[in-house]
């Protein structure tokens, strides 16, 4: 039941963290759009300089993202009674693998792919780009890795500090 309710808590707190940015200004989450969305901003005047800076700041932002979940998601399997490895990676691993597929199915397809408002200016006649369901599943198939890599990374932090 305590996973259960982890679940829940995580996919609000990452719809929390995602939409209000997103609606807010779309082009912040522009290196989430697919490549044809992506590549038209890239076309348009008033974008081109926002982009290539965005580019760089996004893989670092990654990395820190990747650290910052591996780190908080150990936390919260230690604290719900995970003494493990084994215990540890399939803890984190299905609360990652949840707000995955949460992600996909409500924030992707269900809003993503609908929200007039999250359209950028100067794509609006994209409609086919914005609907690229399949765009989706394979960002969903890299964060199936990614979640293995945070389960495994969440795993050995606590094996080594705390089983060893």
């Amino acid at each position: 039941m305590i996973l259960f309710i982890q679940c829940v808590v995580c996919c609000l707190l990452f719809t929390l963290a995602i939409l209000p940015t997103q609606y807010k200004d779309p082009i912040n989450m522009i290196m989430s759009y697919p490549p044809k969305i992506r590549q038209r901003v890239e076309e348009l005047p008033q974008y081109k300089e926002t982009i290539k800076q965005r580019g760089k700041i996004h893989i670092g932002k990654k990395i820190l993202g990747l650290i910052f979940f591996v780190i908080i998601l150990s936390s919260v399997a230690y604290l719900s009674g995970c003494r493990s490895f084994n215990t540890t990676f399939t803890h984190v691993f299905v609360l990652f693998f949840v707000v995955n597929i949460y992600d996909l199915i409500v924030l992707d397809w269900g809003i993503f792919c609908h929200s007039k408002k999250l359209r950028i200016s100067g794509t609006e006649d994209m409609e086919k780009e914005y609907k690229d369901y399949m765009f989706h599943v394979r960002g969903a198939c890299i964060g199936i890795v990614l979640g293995l890599i945070v389960a495994l990374l969440s795993g050995c932090i606590i094996h080594f500090c705390f089983v060893v």
